[in-house]
């Protein structure tokens, strides 16, 4: 009897979906506001906490290291990194950046989204489901 060597061939991994985007006018605001910072930033951290009439808020803050279990993205030169605890509540997303008369904001277009306070301030969201492996 002989020992045949057995060669396992890990299976190819499907693409992962990104889970954010950026349009084109909030990658260009994200890099305007990072190229006056005082401090080195390595990305825009995206996340959502609990909060608000709604129940939930989104997060945008500027994090000068990246966490070793954030979603790093890429998007327009601009590095987004997703706070673990978010990534199926975000799955989808395209952050914005509208300006109009009166205010000037990042603005969420979040599929998973339904429902949002009158205010604007918080949102319902549902996490996304995860895709089959």
């Amino acid at each position: 009897m002989t020992l045949e060597t057995i060669s396992i061939t890990p299976r190819p991994r499907r693409p992962r979906p990104q889970v954010v985007a950026l349009s084109p006018a909030a990658a260009e605001r994200v890099r305007e506001i990072i190229a006056r910072s005082e401090h080195p930033v390595a990305g825009l951290r995206v996340g959502v906490r609990n909060g608000g009439c709604a129940g939930q808020e989104y997060v945008l803050d500027y994090a000068e290291v990246a966490d070793p279990l954030d979603e790093v993205v890429v998007d327009q030169g601009v590095t987004v990194l997703v706070e673990p605890s978010a990534v199926l509540f975000l799955l989808g997303t395209v952050i914005d950046y509208e300006v109009t008369r009166l205010s000037a904001k990042f603005v969420f277009r979040n599929p998973n989204q339904t429902d949002a306070c009158g205010c604007g301030e918080s949102v319902t969201i549902q996490p996304a489901e995860a895709p089959d492996a």
